[in-house]
């Protein structure tokens, strides 16, 4: 591989990092000036925002013929997004969830994983699979928005000092809007070349395309979400670390996907691996985070590094799989019959103590 690939695909990733931060400070400052809520803004437009670069990477991928990466992104993202930034968070400071919206908006998560699964079953995701799961993001904004003014004034003052204030108010809207544009026209520019040294990374490694989208694209195009639930567990605002994924999530599956079936000439192609392997690793992973968000449960730093230890153990997978070594049969061996039990019985547990709580906890 030579290095102006190499170089290319580094200031790619850059360029699309500093887009989505540009791209999320001037659409705030605009929303703000406009008069939308701080707590709208931090459930949409931030939530979102995060994700323009998985929306930039996987239209790029589907508009240039490879619909692989473009999925591979989005399935990776999710899985990355539950086990590494909110495990993370977790280490940084036990996550306790008091928001009742992303408690509602976890089943709306796992609902679209198991959608999803279901739209994939027949080797890709079409025009008219594209066009559902966008009008669905249109709804799914709606809801928020009309959900979002019934939160408690705790939540609504966390967001208010994250993203609220009356320098926000009174910013310069033609600034704001400069930004926007100055964000959008880096993440095309940085979503062109990361898709290319992409390409050239999975041919030079030997390995599948879809192997590379689901690793170092995946945690590429999501270091926006990583910045804001990091920044957020640090100040100690929690409810903004989950939200903030849980959102992200809710948007690559509907709106990424669905623009880029869209847009995609030919759909986009789902490949039996990831039918069989990684979309029910993300469906897994939703459904993991139920017990944790059903009554504003504590995620403590133990849990968080579980999160992140089983991130990696998925990667190593991948990684084994890709390059067909021997040792990928035990340890898929190991996983199956100790680690996943294990896992079972540790949500089982954490179920329980839920439902507990819930039955001894007055109406």
């Amino acid at each position: 591989m030579d290095l102006i690939t190499v170089v290319l695909f580094v200031v790619g990733l850059v360029l699309l990092v500093l887009g989505a931060d540009w791209l999320v400070k001037g659409s705030s400052r605009v929303a703000a000036a406009a008069g939308v809520s701080s707590l709208v803004i931090g459930l949409t437009v931030v939530a979102f925002g995060t994700s323009a670069p998985e929306m930039a990477v996987s239209v790029q991928a589907a508009w240039s013929g490879q619909a692989d990466m473009a999925v591979g992104n989005v399935v990776g993202s999710n899985i990355f997004n539950v086990l590494g930034i909110i495990g993370l968070s977790a280490l940084i400071t036990p996550l306790i969830v008091a928001q009742q919206l992303v408690r509602r908006d976890v089943p709306i998560m796992i609902v679209l994983s198991l959608a999803l699964l279901g739209l994939a079953w027949d080797g890709s995701i079409n025009r008219l699979d594209g066009a559902l799961l966008f009008a669905g993001l249109v709804a799914y904004t709606v809801w928020v928005i009309r959900v979002s003014r019934r939160e408690s004034k705790a939540v609504e003052a966390e967001y208010e000092a994250e993203f609220g204030g009356e320098a926000a108010r009174k910013a310069p809207i033609l600034p704001s809007v400069g930004l926007v544009l100055a964000g959008l026209a880096l993440l095309v520019l940085g979503s062109n070349w990361l898709v290319e040294g992409a390409v050239a990374f999975a041919k030079w490694m030997a390995i599948d395309e879809v192997v590379i989208s689901l690793t170092i694209v995946a945690i590429g195009t999501s270091l926006p979400e990583v910045a804001t639930s990091l920044t957020a567990a640090l100040k100690g605002e929690r409810d903004i670390a989950v939200g903030n994924v849980v959102g992200s999530n809710i948007f690559n599956i509907m709106g990424v996907l669905g623009v880029s079936g869209l847009v995609a000439p030919d759909g986009l192609r789902v490949i039996a691996s990831m039918q069989g392997f990684d979309l029910p690793v993300m469906i897994a992973v939703a459904f993991a985070c139920l017990p944790f968000f059903a009554r504003g449960f504590t995620i403590p730093r133990w849990q968080g590094l579980l999160m992140v230890l089983y991130y990696v153990a998925y990667t190593a997978y991948l990684v084994l799989d890709a390059k067909q070594h021997a040792a990928k049969a035990d340890y898929g061996r190991i996983m199956l019959q100790f680690v996943l039990p294990l896992t079972g019985l540790t949500l089982a547990v954490v179920a329980f103590r839920v439902l507990g709580s819930r039955k001894s906890t007055p109406a």
